[in-house]
Protein backbone atom coordinates (compact mmCIF):
# COMPACT_ATOMS: atom_id res chain seq x y z
CA UNK A 1 0.00 0.00 0.00
CA UNK A 2 2.83 2.63 0.75
CA UNK A 3 4.74 1.74 -2.69
CA UNK A 4 8.05 1.07 -3.44
CA UNK A 5 10.43 3.91 -3.63
CA UNK A 6 11.02 4.87 -6.92
CA UNK A 7 14.87 5.17 -7.31
CA UNK A 8 15.66 1.83 -5.35
CA UNK A 9 12.51 0.09 -7.73
CA UNK A 10 14.58 1.11 -10.72
CA UNK A 11 17.92 -0.32 -9.36
CA UNK A 12 15.89 -3.48 -8.73
CA UNK A 13 14.03 -4.35 -11.30
CA UNK A 14 16.61 -3.22 -14.45
CA UNK A 15 20.08 -3.29 -12.17
CA UNK A 16 21.01 0.04 -13.00
CA UNK A 17 22.86 2.42 -10.79
CA UNK A 18 21.27 5.73 -8.49
CA UNK A 19 23.02 7.71 -11.73
CA UNK A 20 21.99 5.78 -14.77
CA UNK A 21 18.14 6.13 -12.99
CA UNK A 22 18.77 10.16 -12.51
CA UNK A 23 20.38 10.24 -16.13
CA UNK A 24 16.75 8.27 -17.68
CA UNK A 25 14.84 10.28 -15.14
CA UNK A 26 16.28 13.52 -16.65
CA UNK A 27 15.90 12.08 -20.21
CA UNK A 28 12.11 11.25 -19.29
CA UNK A 29 11.61 15.03 -18.01
CA UNK A 30 13.13 16.11 -21.11
CA UNK A 31 10.80 14.08 -23.08
CA UNK A 32 7.86 15.46 -21.59
CA UNK A 33 8.49 18.99 -21.68
CA UNK A 34 8.99 18.44 -25.12
CA UNK A 35 5.97 17.33 -25.59
CA UNK A 36 4.07 19.82 -23.66
CA UNK A 37 4.16 17.11 -20.23
CA UNK A 38 5.29 18.00 -17.18
CA UNK A 39 6.82 15.21 -15.09
CA UNK A 40 7.34 15.97 -11.13
CA UNK A 41 9.71 13.15 -10.69
CA UNK A 42 10.59 14.48 -7.02
CA UNK A 43 6.69 14.42 -6.29
CA UNK A 44 5.88 10.52 -7.75
CA UNK A 45 8.56 9.47 -5.50
CA UNK A 46 7.15 5.97 -4.94
CA UNK A 47 5.75 2.99 -7.18
CA UNK A 48 2.67 2.26 -6.67
CA UNK A 49 0.41 -0.94 -7.49
CA UNK A 50 -2.30 -0.15 -10.28
CA UNK A 51 -4.46 -2.99 -10.29
CA UNK A 52 -7.81 -1.19 -9.15
CA UNK A 53 -6.37 1.72 -11.49
CA UNK A 54 -6.64 -0.81 -14.23
CA UNK A 55 -9.83 -2.14 -13.08
CA UNK A 56 -11.39 1.15 -13.44
CA UNK A 57 -9.60 1.94 -16.97
CA UNK A 58 -11.59 -1.50 -18.51
CA UNK A 59 -14.43 -0.26 -17.02
CA UNK A 60 -14.23 3.27 -18.81
CA UNK A 61 -13.93 1.71 -21.61
CA UNK A 62 -17.81 0.90 -21.26
CA UNK A 63 -18.54 4.41 -20.50
CA UNK A 64 -16.12 5.90 -23.53
CA UNK A 65 -14.25 7.39 -20.94
CA UNK A 66 -11.29 5.71 -21.04
CA UNK A 67 -8.83 8.15 -22.75
CA UNK A 68 -10.14 10.80 -20.26
CA UNK A 69 -9.40 8.59 -17.15
CA UNK A 70 -6.02 7.69 -18.67
CA UNK A 71 -4.48 11.29 -18.94
CA UNK A 72 -6.29 12.33 -15.47
CA UNK A 73 -4.41 8.84 -13.78
CA UNK A 74 -1.11 9.75 -15.63
CA UNK A 75 -1.49 13.43 -14.26
CA UNK A 76 -2.22 12.93 -11.22
CA UNK A 77 0.68 10.31 -10.89
CA UNK A 78 3.27 11.67 -12.75
CA UNK A 79 2.78 15.33 -12.39
CA UNK A 80 1.18 15.59 -8.89
CA UNK A 81 2.72 12.64 -7.13
CA UNK A 82 -0.20 10.87 -6.37
CA UNK A 83 -0.85 7.24 -5.49
CA UNK A 84 -3.14 5.38 -8.26
CA UNK A 85 -3.24 2.56 -5.69
CA UNK A 86 -5.69 4.81 -3.00
CA UNK A 87 -9.39 4.21 -3.86
CA UNK A 88 -10.58 7.86 -2.57
CA UNK A 89 -7.49 9.35 -5.10
CA UNK A 90 -8.63 6.49 -7.72
CA UNK A 91 -12.92 7.53 -6.86
CA UNK A 92 -12.30 11.45 -7.14
CA UNK A 93 -10.06 11.14 -10.49
CA UNK A 94 -12.80 8.89 -11.99
CA UNK A 95 -15.25 11.27 -10.68
CA UNK A 96 -12.79 14.26 -12.60
CA UNK A 97 -12.87 11.97 -15.51
CA UNK A 98 -16.63 12.34 -15.89
CA UNK A 99 -17.55 8.93 -14.49
CA UNK A 100 -20.12 7.98 -11.87
CA UNK A 101 -17.95 8.17 -8.38
CA UNK A 102 -20.51 5.90 -6.83
CA UNK A 103 -19.59 3.44 -9.63
CA UNK A 104 -16.55 3.83 -9.26
CA UNK A 105 -16.17 2.95 -5.35
CA UNK A 106 -18.53 0.23 -6.37
CA UNK A 107 -16.11 -1.59 -8.18
CA UNK A 108 -12.92 -0.71 -5.68
CA UNK A 109 -14.98 -2.66 -3.32
CA UNK A 110 -15.78 -5.22 -5.38
CA UNK A 111 -13.50 -7.87 -7.43
CA UNK A 112 -15.26 -6.22 -10.92
CA UNK A 113 -12.73 -6.10 -13.72
CA UNK A 114 -10.60 -8.04 -11.30
CA UNK A 115 -10.56 -11.07 -13.75
CA UNK A 116 -10.37 -9.36 -17.25
CA UNK A 117 -7.37 -7.26 -15.48
CA UNK A 118 -5.56 -10.98 -14.64
CA UNK A 119 -6.39 -12.23 -17.83
CA UNK A 120 -4.88 -9.17 -19.62
CA UNK A 121 -1.45 -9.13 -17.36
CA UNK A 122 -1.04 -12.55 -18.38
CA UNK A 123 -1.51 -12.07 -21.89
CA UNK A 124 1.23 -9.71 -21.63
CA UNK A 125 3.43 -10.96 -19.41
CA UNK A 126 3.09 -14.22 -21.14
CA UNK A 127 4.80 -12.18 -24.92
CA UNK A 128 7.37 -11.12 -22.86
CA UNK A 129 6.20 -7.54 -21.87
CA UNK A 130 6.71 -6.76 -18.22
CA UNK A 131 7.50 -2.59 -18.79
CA UNK A 132 6.11 -0.08 -20.43
CA UNK A 133 6.31 1.32 -23.18
CA UNK A 134 6.35 -2.09 -25.15
CA UNK A 135 5.43 -2.16 -28.72
CA UNK A 136 5.93 -5.59 -31.12
CA UNK A 137 6.99 -4.38 -34.18
CA UNK A 138 5.89 -6.21 -37.74
CA UNK A 139 4.02 -8.91 -35.21
CA UNK A 140 7.26 -10.25 -33.79
CA UNK A 141 10.10 -8.02 -32.47
CA UNK A 142 9.16 -6.84 -28.86
CA UNK A 143 11.19 -3.03 -27.95
CA UNK A 144 10.24 -2.93 -24.29
CA UNK A 145 11.06 0.56 -22.29
CA UNK A 146 11.67 4.08 -23.33
CA UNK A 147 14.67 4.72 -25.59
CA UNK A 148 15.87 7.70 -27.48
CA UNK A 149 14.45 8.61 -30.79
CA UNK A 150 17.85 7.26 -32.42
CA UNK A 151 17.33 3.62 -30.82
CA UNK A 152 14.04 3.89 -32.14
CA UNK A 153 15.50 4.98 -35.53
CA UNK A 154 17.59 2.01 -35.56
CA UNK A 155 15.33 -0.60 -34.86
CA UNK A 156 12.84 0.80 -37.02
CA UNK A 157 15.18 0.61 -39.86
CA UNK A 158 16.54 -3.14 -38.98
CA UNK A 159 13.13 -3.94 -38.88
CA UNK A 160 12.54 -2.26 -42.08
CA UNK A 161 16.19 -4.37 -43.62
CA UNK A 162 14.56 -7.31 -42.68
CA UNK A 163 11.40 -6.90 -44.02
CA UNK A 164 13.06 -6.23 -47.41
CA UNK A 165 15.39 -9.34 -47.22
CA UNK A 166 12.32 -11.93 -46.30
Amino acid sequence: AEGEHAIKHMMRKYGRSAEEVASRNEMIVARGKAIGFQFDLEKRSHFYNTFDAHRLLLWAVQEGRQVALKKILIEAYFTNGENPSDHETLVRLAGEAGLSTTRAREILTSEAFALEVRELESFYLQRGINSVPAMVLNGRQLVSGSLSVKEYEQILRQVARECAVA
